[in-house]
């Protein structure tokens, strides 16, 4: 049988789920972030897919098949 998560790191699981729920609780509400600051999310989201978009270059025609184990 395989093992895929050990005691301790469902524990740090737990104790992490735990925070998400109980921790809006306890803190204080926080102001809404400047707007110039919401864009970099935005930014970045849109130069990830113009690259994943964009044609590789004359170099990534040559592909290197190895079968080596």
């Amino acid at each position: 049988m395989v093992q895929c998560m050990s005691l301790g790191s469902a524990l740090v699981l737990a104790c992490l789920a735990l925070s998400l729920v109980v921790l809006p609780l306890i803190l204080p509400p926080l102001p809404p972030p400047p707007l110039m600051l919401l864009f970099f999310p935005v930014g970045i989201m849109a130069a990830l897919v113009f690259l994943a978009f964009s044609p590789a270059g004359p170099e990534a025609r040559n592909v290197v098949i190895s079968n080596a184990v």
